[in-house]
């Protein structure tokens, strides 16, 4: 399964091509495939929300003591 900000981003990429070219029907056709991506990134989580394994420990850059 493809991840939100993949869908996203290559959304973004088609909208950006949709507006630099001037082919009017290429630019709906790019619009429309970007918004078919965005409706499946939508209903994604941001992030992984899965639980963490043991072993990971959220350290932040202040908090790294050198080791």
């Amino acid at each position: 399964m493809l991840g939100k900000t993949y869908l996203t981003k290559q959304a973004s990429l088609l909208l950006e091509f949709a507006r630099t070219t001037s082919d009017s029907d290429l630019s709906a056709k790019l619009i429309s495939k970007a918004a078919d991506l965005k409706s499946q990134a939508d209903p994604l989580p941001d992030k992984d929300q899965g639980p963490k394994p043991p072993d990971v420990v959220d350290v932040s850059p202040g908090d790294l003591t050198g080791r």
